[in-house]
């Protein structure tokens, strides 16, 4: 086996002697001696009467003994049935409940009574979570139901999978473009409108309600309305709104008998029953609620009448751009400064130019309308906006000059959707920062061009966008 190399059973020679000097040690000063420590006063006892506390004794067993305030009887944070930790030192934590199912086999939430799916792990109406019973489907359920519309969806643009009701997709998840994106209404051949989300916003807020009489030149109602963005759900406010004001202004309309000298009457019973619809839509507790401004033209015959609140607008657009005017008058911090003498250009840029001073909703200070009448001579446009266009162009001579160069680049554009689609693709050319709504009707012949540019086979509506033509609005 293997030995160490320090073999033990052989003797090592003596070492031999080694002198060592050590150096004397060196004398060590003497201390300085030290001064005596003063008399510290002794620090008294923080005791209850030092305080000013009543005693309290030691063992706890005194009987005037108060405990701290709120230490007994304590409270969970409100909202909680908060579950503790058991004296067996085990956690018990109760699983989420499921969906509370209807005696017609509908399914709801158990705490909000909401409408959900079997599948779902949290109410969107409440934020309770859930316990799923049921798997998602992975394809449309089917329901056969007399009832229940057809909506037409598109195909998910990221994999081409089915939409669900909820405009994501099953297979991906991607969320679809919601209808109210974009869509437009043309009632008649002479009254058009578009409504586009634009290319900054998460959502349109804008809204807009057509009605018109077959005839050319006859009777019309257009109407625009802008959620305010910075109240809570405002792009229901504006639907709201623009579709009760346009059943009363409609209602004048089919009654040959009233003519426009009622409209001033008839357009302040319209904001109010839009400013009711938008209040009944509004939760009690809401400390925000939606608003929305109004502007709306209501054409008969030769003469257009204007009214609005707030800062969406109404303008006359001749074919003689010199003699476009706008009809509307803001309410707004803008127009405030205008009326003190600053410039178009200079008030509108300004800080908080597109406050307004005037809304419709729970909140409204004034819901009177701003009126007024013009009287048509010639041929042109009504042309009833919201900022979302006329943030670009303001004064009516550059509108004009828009609609001029549209027609200039493709006589097409005389055609009113086209003119519309064309106004918004500029807009949303220029940065398209807000919602963007065109809403048009047309005075005199602007379809000879067109027929006569189809006749020679080339296409009259190239500015027309690819997006879906929904001439009934929004569903939501």
């Amino acid at each position: 086996m293997s030995e160490s190399p320090h073999d033990p059973t052989e003797s090592s020679p003596d070492t031999p002697d080694v002198p060592v000097d050590t150096p004397d040690t060196p004398d060590v000063l003497d201390t300085p001696e030290v001064p005596d420590t003063p008399d510290v006063p002794e620090t008294p006892d923080p005791s209850a009467d030092a305080l000013g506390l009543p005693p309290v004794a030691g063992d706890g067993t005194d009987p005037d003994f108060a405990p701290y305030p709120g230490s007994g009887d304590f409270q969970a944070y409100p909202g909680g049935d908060f579950q503790g930790y058991p004296s067996g030192g085990e956690v018990v934590v109760d699983a989420p409940p499921p969906a509370a199912e209807r005696a017609d086999g509908s399914t709801a939430c158990p705490r909000c009574d909401a409408d959900i799916e079997r599948w779902s792990g949290y109410c969107e109406s409440c934020g309770q979570i859930l316990t799923p019973t049921a798997s998602m489907p992975t394809t449309p359920v089917a329901v056969e139901s007399d009832d229940t519309p057809t909506v037409r969806r598109h195909p998910c643009a990221d994999c081409g999978g089915v939409v669900g009701d909820d405009l994501y997709c099953l297979e991906c998840g991607a969320l679809a473009p919601s209808p109210r994106d974009h869509y437009r209404e043309a009632p008649a051949s002479w009254v058009a409108g578009v409504c586009d989300r634009g290319l900054k916003h998460h959502r349109n807020e804008d809204a807009m309600a057509l009605s018109a009489h077959e005839e050319p030149g006859s009777r019309a109602v257009l109407i625009v309305c802008d959620g305010v963005s910075n109240a809570d759900d405002s792009h229901i406010a504006s639907l709201a709104a623009a579709r009760a004001a346009r059943e009363v202004l409609t209602e004048w309309s089919e009654d040959p008998d009233r003519n426009a000298d009622v409209l001033t009457d008839t357009f302040a019973a319209a904001v109010a029953k839009a400013n009711e619809s938008v209040v009944a839509g509004t939760a009690e507790d809401s400390t925000n609620p939606p608003s929305c401004t109004f502007a709306a033209a209501a054409v008969d015959g030769d003469t257009v009448v204007a009214a609005n609140i707030g800062d969406s607008r109404v303008y006359w657009i001749d074919d003689v751009p010199s003699d476009s005017v706008l009809l509307s008058v803001d309410d707004s911090v803008a127009q405030a400064r205008i009326a003190m003498g600053i410039d178009r250009e200079t008030a509108e840029t300004g800080p908080q130019a597109h406050a307004i001073t005037k809304w419709i909703g729970r909140d409204a200070p004034d819901l009177t309308p701003t009126v007024g009448t013009h009287t048509v001579t010639s041929s042109g446009w009504v042309l009833v906006c919201s900022d979302g266009l006329w943030n670009y162009a303001s004064e009516p001579q550059q509108l004009a000059d828009l609609f001029a160069e549209a027609i200039e680049r493709n006589p097409g554009n005389q055609r009113i959707r086209s003119m519309a689609v064309s106004l918004v693709r500029w807009a949303r050319q220029q940065g398209g920062r807000d919602n963007i709504t065109v809403a048009l009707a047309r005075y005199g012949d602007f379809t000879a061009a067109t027929e006569s540019q189809e006749s020679a086979g080339q296409d009259a509506s190239t500015d027309e966008s690819p997006e879906s033509d929904q001439t009934d609005g929004p569903t939501s």
